[in-house]
């Protein structure tokens, strides 16, 4: 789920009714917020460091004054901890494997604007020497040598001459072997693997996570985004929509997750509007043949003081865009909603109209892609107050949703709500960590929470939350005590450089690895891609078998 955020001053603003007219509150005290007053001028810091209320309609910021071409890769920063495939920033990018398409017969639009170049330079942490070795290859006929260097806390300048040594036996095109016996998947699963390295940095241990930048390619996104979508198909990571620190787009790109490589397709028919802190989900139908399609339904969002209600329909296939006719009751037009896909149907929780925050549940059954059914769902049990900025997440029949705001107060409550017997529960935990415009993504029996706002600032943590104990067959057991699931905060050491602080972000996993994309500090809209490793010893066997029993 992605959010939006505003630029926002110290002076607290009122929430606004239907009729327009302003109603008084009484400001909030810390660690509680109020939306702040759009018109005041950026003078005020603290004004930078507070997140939008999703009760009032959103304001449009100063405009963002680098303008760099697509072509160009906005994260790339030689010098800087990367990507475990791409560390010698000095050479041009590879080019991407001539791979088919897995979802789309547009393939070419995808790969449109992609540079060529030599294979560059890499680097990789051997587990046996704890030696760093760099290694570089080419198509030519030559012979054969392996360059190592040993990993210390040495200065940067002797590490770019080091680092130049080697670069210099790699154009005499020497072809290096990258060790001196096989990867396995064993070396895999230890995440220690071709991690990127930084001179300062020591590696991290096998059983640890760790940060890094990804370096990436291509035709990227032009501005930096927030409050924008991510949706990974297979090896594609689709994001759509979103905003600068002025501008909102309905521009989608495509990002590679094999080679960290951006496209801009072309798509057709009925695009959606400019928006941000919408919802895009991806539904997938089988079509005979063990075939699968796919298509991304965006609901929602905002652009301005407007809000919206539409649904859209993007398929994958054919890149083309459509605006279905529904049946039932819509609901009314929201931003900062959360969904999730459950049967063939679509799951909206909450969100804000511009008037107020909202608690109330809807559900679109997707099953007939020609006719898709509103419907609005009375849950039983004890529901959540009204919060938009929230995360939900579905682990089988469970959908859990944690934190979020309702204007006034950023919520730390942990709310489960079962969709066989339409029941809300609350949580017990051990701790209350608020947060709102975070992301929250599965692995196994945990939820990883990165970033976001607690209320009074931005954080880059990542915390874990336990769903409950792991059975040997990967089941999450949900224990019951007094009728409610209890959970727990967990935290893990991790290494490597991570991201700033930031909220509005987007995460996603793939391969063992947590991805998350843009976002927002206050000040600032990101461009940049990061990635955890994560622990794969201790996740990994998770990731793809797990159930939830109640």
């Amino acid at each position: 789920m992605s959010q939006a955020y505003e630029t926002t001053s110290s002076t607290p603003s009122s929430p606004i009714s239907h009729d327009g007219q302003s109603q008084p509150v009484k400001p909030v005290a810390s660690p509680s917020y109020t939306s702040m007053n759009p018109s005041t001028t950026m003078n005020s810091i603290e004004s930078f460091d507070r997140p939008e209320s999703p009760t009032l309609p959103p304001e449009q910021g100063i405009p963002s004054n680098d303008m760099v071409p697509a072509t160009i890769a906005l994260n790339s920063m030689p010098n800087s901890p990367t990507r475990y495939d791409y560390i010698d920033t000095s050479m041009p990018p590879p080019p991407p494997p001539n791979m088919p398409y897995p979802h789309s017969s547009s393939v070419s639009r995808l790969r449109q604007d992609v540079p060529l170049s030599t294979v560059p330079s890499r680097q990789r942490y051997d587990l046996n020497s704890h030696q760093i070795i760099h290694t570089s290859s080419n198509n030519t006929n030559s012979t054969n040598s392996t360059s190592i260097s040993t990993n210390t806390n040495s200065n940067t300048n002797n590490y770019n001459t080091s680092n130049q040594q080697n670069l210099q036996h790699s154009h005499h095109h020497h072809h290096h072997k990258v060790s001196k016996r096989p990867i396995h998947m064993s070396d895999h699963m230890a995440a220690a693997i071709e991690l990127s390295v930084s001179p300062n940095v020591l590696p991290a241990p096998a059983a640890g996570m760790y940060w890094s930048r990804a370096l990436t390619y291509g035709r990227c996104p032009s501005r930096p985004l927030r409050a924008h979508s991510s949706n990974l198909i297979g090896e594609y990571l689709y994001v759509f929509g979103g905003c600068d620190m002025k501008t909102c787009f309905n521009t989608l790109y495509v990002l590679d997750m094999d080679t960290l490589t951006w496209s801009k397709p072309r798509t057709f028919g009925q695009t959606p509007p400019p928006c941000r802190a919408h919802s895009c989900t991806t539904v997938e139908r089988d079509i005979g043949g063990g075939k699968k399609s796919y298509s991304l339904y965006v609901f929602g969002g905002g652009d301005g003081p407007n809000y919206f209600n539409d649904l859209y329909v993007l398929n994958v296939d054919t890149l083309t865009w459509s605006k279905p006719k529904t049946e039932g009751q819509a609901p009314s037009p929201r931003r900062a909603h959360t969904t999730c896909i459950w049967n063939q149907k679509i799951i909206i929780v909450g969100g804000g109209d511009g008037a107020r925050a909202l608690a109330d549940v809807h559900m679109l059954d997707v099953s007939d892609p020609n006719l898709p059914k509103w419907s609005l769902l009375n849950p039983e049990g004890n529901p959540p107050i009204a919060r938009g900025y929230h995360t939900s997440n579905l682990v089988k029949d469970k959908l859990i949703v944690y934190g979020g705001s309702d204007g006034h107060e950023c919520f730390s409550d942990v709310y489960v709500l079962d969709l066989v017997t339409n029941r809300w529960s609350q949580i017990d935990l051990d701790r209350a960590v608020p947060r709102l415009a975070h992301s929250a993504t599965q692995v196994g029996s945990y939820v990883f929470i990165i970033g976001g706002h607690d209320g009074s600032r931005y954080s880059s943590d990542v915390l874990l939350l336990n769903l409950g104990e792991c059975s040997n067959q990967g089941s999450i057991l949900f224990h019951l005590t007094f009728g409610t699931v209890t959970m727990s905060w967990e935290t893990r050491k991790i290494y490597g450089g991570a991201p700033s602080p930031r909220g509005y972000h987007t995460s996603v996993l793939h391969d063992s690895r947590l991805y998350i994309l843009g976002g927002y500090d206050g000040r600032n809209v990101f461009d940049d891609v990061y990635m955890l490793e994560l622990s794969a010893c201790a996740y990994l066997p998770q990731i793809t078998n797990f159930e939830i029993d109640v």
